[in-house]
């Protein structure tokens, strides 16, 4: 216990000193800003429940090509916008847009508990809309033990109907995660707000629902 308490203290501090800004201040993507404002359920997930997971290889950060079609028992995919890098930029206005921030959070809460959910059973992967070389920068600096899956043609998206936004020129999956088994979406949490506690979410409904 107290060395997994020392490992994710110096990870935190590797992220806070990797996220110094061109101007010289901490810039840190793991924490939440205050005051975001909160997404709200459009409906635009209603038709989820029970559908089966469409039959389509992406890429991942293992360098594999992965099917959650063909993957047995509990899986939870937690579709995320966009990971921000260290130094760069993010696009204009992005923290007024609901939802949109907080995806190291979310990947960093489901790092800190993947042993917790591997007791249940339950593979975990991310996905967005970036390449898989982008994801693996995201891996390999947050020390995720799970792959980032790349929905870069909007192949899985569009299959499932899953909500989206533009900005800058990118189409971005909106913040929702799926807890599927056997191949059918069994459980979606949208709209997911704070990114961070979803996984506690996820946990509480795998505990409630044994199998």
């Amino acid at each position: 216990m107290k060395q997994n308490l020392l490992k994710r203290f110096f990870i935190s501090l590797l992220l806070t000193l990797s996220t110094i800004s061109t101007f010289g201040q901490i810039t840190s993507y793991e924490n939440l800003p205050a005051n975001l404002p909160i997404p709200v359920d459009d409906g635009a997930c209603d038709h989820l429940l029970g559908k089966q997971i469409p039959s389509i290889k992406l890429s991942s950060t293992s360098n594999t090509k992965i099917n959650l079609k063909d993957l047995k028992g509990r899986v939870v995919i937690y579709c995320y916008p966009m990971t921000g890098r260290p130094g760069v930029k993010l696009p204009d206005g992005w923290d007024q847009i609901p939802g949109a921030r907080g995806c190291t959070p979310q990947s960093c809460s489901f790092r800190d508990h993947f042993d917790e959910l591997q007791k249940l059973n339950t593979k975990v992967f991310g996905l967005s809309t970036q390449t898989t070389d982008y994801q693996k920068e995201v891996k390999n600096r947050l020390h995720l033990p799970f792959d980032l899956l790349s929905d870069k043609d909007l192949d899985f998206a569009s299959s499932l109907r899953l909500p989206l936004f533009s900005v800058d020129n990118m189409n971005l999956i909106k913040r929702l995660t799926l807890i599927v088994d056997e191949g059918k979406i069994v459980k979606y949490f949208y709209p997911v707000f704070p990114p961070d506690k979803n996984v506690d979410q996820v946990i509480e409904w795998l505990k409630n629902n044994l199998k």
